[in-house]
């Protein structure tokens, strides 16, 4: 069997509107965890949860300097998960081409 962990982590993490927020607040630059913890109305301790979630997924990648934390997007974000969506979608595409073939060759002639 395929094993999709990475989908796992990834569809678990965008699950949580705060974590979908954090990401798009990202897409716009670079944040410290405290400008994200303020922007959430957040403490320290639940967002470095909801960051330490999109870390274990790829999404997010933090580097501190000093004693700032900085978060970031991960490199090639959805990349995998693009392509898995992608591929499936091929497939039930197909599917619906050859489900309408069989229609047309079973319709009745009127």
């Amino acid at each position: 069997m395929v094993q999709y962990d990475f989908l796992d982590a990834s569809f678990g993490a965008l699950a949580d509107p705060t974590r979908r927020g954090i990401l798009e607040r990202l897409g716009s630059g670079p944040a410290t965890v405290s400008e994200l913890a303020e922007r959430f109305e957040m403490t320290l301790t639940g967002i470095k949860k909801h960051i330490r979630l999109l870390e274990d997924a790829g999404m997010v990648v933090t580097e501190k300097q000093g004693r700032v934390r900085y978060c970031r997007l991960g490199d090639n974000v959805f990349d995998r998960e693009v392509a898995w969506l992608q591929g499936y979608r091929r497939m039930v595409e197909a599917r619906m081409d050859r489900l309408g073939e069989f229609l047309e060759r079973t319709e009745p002639d009127t």
